[in-house]
């Protein structure tokens, strides 16, 4: 399983890629392996400034509905549209393809507070 080093990671399974002050987010291998085949991406908070560890939406699995949480407080600026057409990209390239959402970060300190590669690897007992 990948979980590549220039990311950060939270407890809830997601992935952060900062870029400046945005945030591209989605979930990792390991989330989206344990829900199985992904068939809907539910996302409406597009335009939402939300808090960290807010829901901003939820993954549809073949067995069960997932809330995603936010990583860091921002606000929504887009959703990833291929997601519409292709939620299965979520399965087949999700640190890629599979991006959730892109977030201008308001509180970028909270990045400090996330997960390297190494020590996601050690909660999910992969390490």
């Amino acid at each position: 399983m990948n979980f590549p080093d220039n990311l950060k990671y939270t407890k809830d399974h997601e992935w952060v890629r900062i870029e400046g002050e945005m945030a591209f987010i989605g979930i990792t291998a390991f989330a989206q392996s344990e829900l199985g085949d992904i068939v809907y991406v539910d996302i409406t908070t597009k335009g939402a400034t939300l808090e960290q560890e807010a829901v901003f939406g939820s993954v549809e699995a073949v067995k069960t509905v997932s809330d995603l949480f936010m990583p860091v407080s921002g606000e929504i600026l887009e959703v990833n549209k291929v997601l519409d057409q292709k939620p299965e990209a979520v399965n087949s390239d999700p640190y890629g393809d599979g991006w959730m959402i892109k977030v201008r970060m308001t509180e970028a300190n909270e990045v400090a507070g996330l997960l390297s590669a190494a020590d996601y690897k050690k909660l999910i007992g992969v390490a």
